[in-house]
């Protein structure tokens, strides 16, 4: 199974700027989407389905043109859960589930904190969000959290750690919390293959910070441990170029 996740900021744009072309050759077996921006009336469904992804979900955000999360398959997923049912969590549309045979594959934009309001509101999503997934893993051992996790783990995950930890997405009480949420049972599926630097899948849009690949790495797939054995690639595909975030790839035997 290839699991493809990426924030295209604002699916309607990234459409228009050839999306659904890269689509058809990346050839994912489902792809997460976040940031779509748009409720499913506003979406071009049917062009994506002459794409090869008949069965998708959307989640949108209440607030329009903001947020919200997708899933497009080719495979016709079992079960499909939209939000979490905590009530702060789901009005904005961050999460939603595919349920198929023998694994899950949940699409994920965590909260950015941008000022002090959205950085409290962040914590505590954080924080709930992590009682949510222990509670899930119960139940669906083999999980796939895939999506924009507003935050870079280590300093090889940013182009400039000393500069940037203050500056939130890189703060040391996230980066606790995203590494102890790895810890509860996750692999960084990308990190299990590559340790190399320089490898990011955000880009300010201001000061040619992608074409210098001054970036950040906030975008993950992670892996349920008990499904460790069976990744057999997992890759940042920074040629496509209809968002300031890239596609990340994870394969499951």
């Amino acid at each position: 199974m290839r699991i493809i996740s990426y924030n295209v900021n604002g699916i309607r744009a990234a459409i228009t700027k050839g999306f659904l072309d890269w689509l058809q050759q990346a050839n994912p077996d489902v792809i997460c989407l976040q940031e779509i921006k748009a409720t499913e009336d506003q979406i071009p469904t049917e062009e994506i389905t002459a794409a090869g992804y008949p069965y998708q979900y959307y989640f949108s955000a209440q607030k329009k043109g903001y947020s919200g999360v997708a899933i497009l398959s080719k495979i016709k997923p079992n079960k499909v859960v939209l939000g979490t049912e905590v009530t702060h969590m789901d009005f904005e549309g961050r999460n939603i589930r595919a349920d198929f045979d023998d694994i899950s594959v949940m699409s994920l934009y965590l909260p950015s904190g941008t000022n002090l309001d959205r950085l409290d509101h962040k914590f505590k999503y954080m924080d709930d969000f992590q009682n949510y997934i222990d509670a899930l893993k119960n139940q669906i051992p083999n999980l796939i959290i895939c999506g924009d996790y507003n935050i870079c783990h280590e300093a090889i995950d940013i182009h400039d750690p000393i500069r940037n930890k203050t500056v939130s997405g890189f703060l040391p009480e996230e980066r606790a919390w995203l590494d102890k949420f790895m810890k509860s049972g996750f692999i960084d599926s990308f990190r299990h293959f590559n340790k190399e630097p320089h490898n990011y899948s955000w880009w300010s849009y201001r000061a040619g910070a992608r074409g210098n690949n001054k970036g950040w790495r906030i975008d993950y797939n992670l892996v349920s441990e008990n499904v460790k054995d069976r990744m057999s690639r997992a890759v940042i595909l920074p040629e496509a170029k209809h968002s300031d975030h890239c596609p990340i790839l994870v394969e499951i035997d």
